[in-house]
């Protein structure tokens, strides 16, 4: 089946990431796909007595101020999409307020949870059923965290961040699939919650939302919100993949299904696109995780932590009175012999934000490696050490699943680091081939086409769509360049 219709039309995309936010029109149809970002937010974390938390009421804010500025440019806007990282969420109470603002998982409170979920439900069996990799920040573990405070005793409604600003646009309550599957509390093989694992950790089962999936119309947004936006009375509310990385999935450019993803940005999530659940063994001794993705699809895995070394190393220069260009760093780094250090993206001492050169320094030292001796030589490290990680976890990938990969797609901001790529494809070994940069919007918005007939196909149908509207850059691996893994 062909992408056809009969005509397009404009959508807009909430795209929210654990650094920034943004709102994005797009135009679908036919051949047709062009994107402009109409509004950028940063989306900084409040530290507060009790832990580090989201401002989410000022995320909301800007979100109408996105929708408000969407309205202004595509009058003729027809549908809103919301996507944005996994794992946290909000509570409700009984009529249906916030309560509290929600943790965001970089707040180390969930370490108690670990202890509590495993000392009742072992690590074996969770992953039987929800097939899902150990992170210790999981809704599961946050939830589990959370037992016996007032703020849970009294929650009516537990919202996964995008499902809250949904509700909040639309008055509806509900959790997309791709979302509801990175809890770990959602039954793989069933696509249901998981009730009786929620019974037994005794968490408020009825406080989870009725699940439904991605392309599902829910509804025209309420009065207060379109006016409040200036946007039509009729326009609606669309479930996208509203887990960022289901969204970048949809948007990857492949040809067939022999190609590994890396969706580049604060996380890196390296892995590949299956039809079933892998739960070997060896598949949760790895550490790899199935997620649920569009169309039915499994996204099989693995978390590493991605740009949020280098953001946060820049952040820490510029605390520090004395900023870099980022530019500048980049084109110094390439220009450094490899072979320098490399060091483990996911050591747990990197997750928390602070002064990440000198974590990285240290971690150096206590791994035997050289020191970086300057600003470009730490970025070189950084990367090398991202594209060994990701090489590594490719390999991995195609090992556990046994599905063959040609070539790897790197999507999101990191495929505009073109050293980053070139290391990437020498430590994989095979072509990589980079962009679209906006891959998570992209998915959202074709998703929103498709489900209001702008568009129609299956996923080969609108990657096909992105391949003829979009640049890509192919890089091939240089054999006697490899990165060490």
């Amino acid at each position: 089946m062909s992408a056809r219709t009969a005509g397009s039309g404009t959508v807009a995309a909430v795209d929210l990431g654990a650094s920034s936010g943004r709102v994005i029109t797009a135009r679908v149809g036919p051949g047709t796909l062009s994107l402009e970002e109409v509004h950028r937010f940063s989306n900084t974390p409040v530290e507060l007595p009790d832990g580090l938390h989201w401002d989410i009421l000022g995320i909301f804010r800007e979100v109408i101020e996105g929708l408000r500025r969407a309205g202004r440019t595509a009058p003729e806007l027809m549908s809103v999409g919301i996507d944005s990282w996994a794992i946290d969420y909000g509570l409700l109470d009984a009529d249906g307020r916030l309560l509290g603002n929600p943790y965001t998982y970089r707040d180390g409170r969930s370490a108690r949870g670990v202890e509590e979920v495993h000392a009742l439900v072992s690590p074996e069996r969770l992953y039987a059923r929800t097939g899902l990799q150990f992170l210790p920040f999981n809704t599961i573990y946050q939830l589990a965290a959370a037992r016996g405070t007032a703020e849970l005793d009294a929650a009516r409604t537990i919202l996964l961040i995008p499902d809250l600003i949904g509700y909040w646009l639309s008055g509806q309550r509900v959790a997309e699939v791709t979302n509801a599957s990175t809890t770990g509390l959602f039954d793989i093989d069933r696509q249901s919650w998981a009730d009786d694992l929620v019974d037994e950790l005794e968490l408020p089962r009825a406080a989870l939302p009725p699940l439904a999936p991605a392309g599902d119309r829910i509804g025209p947004l309420q009065s207060r919100v379109t006016e409040a936006a200036g946007l039509p009375h009729d326009v609606e509310l669309t479930l996208v993949g509203s887990h960022d990385t289901a969204s970048a999935v949809v948007g990857v450019p492949a040809e067939d299904d022999k190609y590994a993803y890396i969706s580049c940005g604060t996380w890196a999530l390296v892995g590949v696109e299956l039809e079933h659940p892998v739960r070997s063994d060896e598949s949760r001794s790895a550490n790899f995780t199935n997620e649920a993705g569009v169309d039915g699809r499994v996204r099989y895995l693995r978390n590493v932590t991605g740009l949020w070394l280098l953001d946060e190393s820049f952040r820490a220069w510029e605390r520090s009175g004395v900023p870099s260009d980022l530019t500048e760093l980049l084109h110094a780094a390439a220009a450094l012999p490899p072979g320098g250090a490399v060091i483990d993206p996911n050591d747990p001492t990197f997750l928390p934000p602070g002064d990440m050169p000198a974590r990285i320094v240290d971690a150096c030292r206590r791994a035997g490696q050289p020191v970086p001796a300057s600003r470009a030589a730490l970025v070189r490290c950084i990367l090398e050490s991202l594209a060994s990680t990701f090489g590594q976890t490719v390999r991995e990938a195609s090992l556990l699943s046994g599905r063959s990969v040609r070539r790897v797609h790197v999507v999101g901001g990191g495929s505009r680091n073109t050293l980053l790529c070139q290391l990437t494809a020498d430590a994989c070994e095979l072509p990589v081939v980079a962009g679209p940069v906006e891959a998570t919007a992209i998915g959202n918005v074709l998703v929103q086409g498709r489900a209001l007939g702008l568009v129609e196909g299956d996923l080969s149908d609108l990657r096909a769509l992105v391949r003829a509207t979009h640049p890509l850059r192919t890089y091939e691996p240089h054999a006697q360049l490899a990165v060490r893994t």
